[in-house]
């Protein structure tokens, strides 16, 4: 097997996308499309207004979704509502104009746990949760310009 020594050898078209799961997937799906402004691209719906799978797309990024009762997520995935409260992860997104989302997601209620600042590596970000405790770090910074 071959060893990857760099990005570079890997195929430029590559991007991550992550994987969330929520026990009211419907519900949040169109808050983080208020809130945050995600789009929806696809939804599959399943039995008891579950989501299969959902895939929603902000700029050239995108998360996935589906209810925390479907399939293997149960046993290899938690929501922050399983861990006590606990986001085991932040969800970054990159914004250009981070002082209008800021702005936008808290009169939408958007709970925030860091406020808006500068950061010393550039840029400035804010930090909020979900209404089911997933981290999400909103930031102008922009690691690949």
């Amino acid at each position: 097997m071959s060893q990857i020594k760099n990005n570079n050898d890997m195929c430029t078209a590559s991007t991550i996308s992550t994987g969330i799961v929520y026990h009211q997937a419907a519900a949040q799906i169109q808050w983080l499309c208020d809130v945050f402004g995600f789009e929806r691209r696809t939804i599959i719906w399943g039995d008891g207004n579950t989501i299969i799978h959902a895939h929603l797309t902000f700029g050239n990024g995108s998360i996935m979704i589906s209810s925390a009762v479907i399939g293997l997520e149960p046993i290899l995935c938690k929501s922050p509502k399983d861990v006590g409260g606990i986001g085991t992860v932040e969800i970054i997104v990159y914004v250009q104009e981070v002082d209008a989302h800021y702005h936008h997601a808290k009169g939408k209620g958007a709970d925030i746990i860091v406020d808006i600042e500068d950061k010393p590596y550039g840029g400035r970000s804010y930090c909020c949760k979900d209404p089911e405790g997933h981290v999400w770090v909103f930031s102008s910074y922009n690691p690949w310009m």
